[in-house]
């Protein structure tokens, strides 16, 4: 038997079991904390995946949930702001007694929410693109690190569309400090000269696009072709690209590759004058795949409306939530130390048509899909690559060259290869 196939049938017998010997292995309801802004600049993002939680949970429960046990979403809302993250995981930890929490977006909030999982041993699946640099004992990291998104992404601008010139512009937080500081190395490595990389950093919610948009015009002053590598979050891409449009600036002219926008984002943009443009993610909702189909039509079903798209960070829970149940399973229990064991090489199909396996240092292997914005507000996949397993801590930044990350063999997240010894990780990280 496959081993998913192996799963399931542990499943049904633990269903079959009865509440009795369940009531041995975990404590029901089994309760799921969902951690995402319903309100402020990322409800723009979030509160789609907060509904794809509660749409997987409903799968689940009717399915005959877990350990013979029901699944309770206990949903709160930090309202983009960071502190409240860390409030929140406590709460949801101590005093609504969550057995796992699914949640964050930007990096800043993960980041405020870790000391927390970490003190309070909680585990949490964070399902967005993101820096890397981490890799925590209590974190699953189902999105993209930069291997798997940002790197392929330049790549493609260089191999494919002969960029000469970089803007790198992002909002000013971690997530798009540490990805640019990664992306300026791998530049210079792969012959940008850094006179040709323009790196500019903009406050969420930022409006005012026309400056910035006319200096970026700039770049291509000399005849050299310009492209904008974006790591622009929440409600700021609207005036980013209302902008792009506004000084007539076509992906022709100057092409754009964004890494936090997808089909959400641009459910809320004229897209008539975007096309062209591009995302780099690891699932497009345009993938044609019957699993791919039969999610869009349970979402439908699901949220009531036909025109709600779905997204990369949405497949991302799909993924992490179905492995979790999986893990819960095969270790009989929730408890978190015997479910992250179970975790490390679980596998899972993706929605592209391959298999999402999960590895020791708590991120996925995944494709990389390049993705071209439609007048219709899709995406057309251009480019897409095997599953590439996710890297923890980059080679391209001095610090971090000889780290790795394997919590199975080595307990560890960041073990230094050259002097083989296990690194405490800092905030610095």
């Amino acid at each position: 038997m496959t081993r998913n196939a192996l799963m399931a049938a542990a499943a049904a017998t633990a269903t079959l079991a009865g509440a009795g010997t369940a009531s041995a292995q975990a404590e029901c309801p089994i309760r799921v904390g969902v951690l995402h802004s319903l309100s402020g600049s990322m409800a723009i993002s979030e509160t789609t995946l907060r509904d794809v939680m509660l749409m997987l949970i409903e799968q689940q429960n009717a399915d005959g949930g877990i350990l013979g046990c029901e699944i309770e979403p206990v949903v709160v809302d930090p309202a983009s702001d960071w502190p409240r993250f860390a409030e929140l995981t406590r709460e949801l930890l101590t005093v609504e007694e969550v057995d796992v929490i699914f949640g964050s977006w930007t990096s800043v909030s993960r980041k405020s929410a870790l000391p927390v999982l970490e003190e309070l041993n909680g585990l949490m699946f964070y399902p967005v693109q993101y820096e890397g640099q981490e890799s925590s004992r209590n974190v699953f990291y189902t999105g993209a690190a930069p291997n798997q998104q940002a790197i392929p992404a330049v790549d493609y601008f260089i191999d494919e569309l002969g960029v000469e010139s970089f803007a790198l512009l992002g909002t000013d937080y971690v997530y798009p400090r540490t990805t640019n500081a990664i992306l300026h190395s791998y530049l210079e490595s792969r012959g940008i000269a850094p006179e040709n990389i323009f790196v500019n950093y903009t406050p969420f919610g930022h409006s005012d696009w026309s400056t910035i948009v006319s200096d970026v015009v700039g770049l291509g002053a000399g005849g050299q072709q310009v492209g904008v590598v974006s790591t622009i979050n929440g409600d700021a891409n609207v005036g980013f690209y209302n902008e792009l449009s506004a000084q007539d600036i076509s992906a022709f002219d100057i092409p754009v590759v964004a890494f936090s926008v997808g089909e959400e984002e641009l459910s809320g943009l004229d897209t008539s004058r975007l096309e062209g443009h591009l995302a780099a993610w690891n699932y497009f909702m345009s993938a044609d795949t019957p699993e791919n189909e039969a999610f869009i039509e349970a979402w439908h079903d699901f949220i009531g409306d036909d025109r709600r798209v779905t997204n990369d960070p949405m497949e991302a829970h799909y993924i992490g939530f179905n492995m979790w149940v999986n893990a819960v399973t095969e270790a009989g229990t929730t408890d978190v130390d015997a479910v992250r064991e179970a975790m490390w090489g679980q596998e899972f199909p993706n929605l592209t048509g391959g298999m999402a396996e999960m590895q020791p240092n708590h991120h996925l292997a995944k494709p990389v899909l390049i993705g071209e914005i439609r007048a219709d507000g899709q995406f057309d996949i251009i480019s897409q690559t095997e599953e590439v397993p996710g890297e923890a801590w980059t080679p391209y930044l001095e610090e971090s060259e000889t780290l790795t990350s394997d919590w199975q063999e080595l307990g560890c997240g960041m073990y230094d290869t050259a002097t083989e010894t296990c690194v405490q990780m800092t905030s610095n990280y």
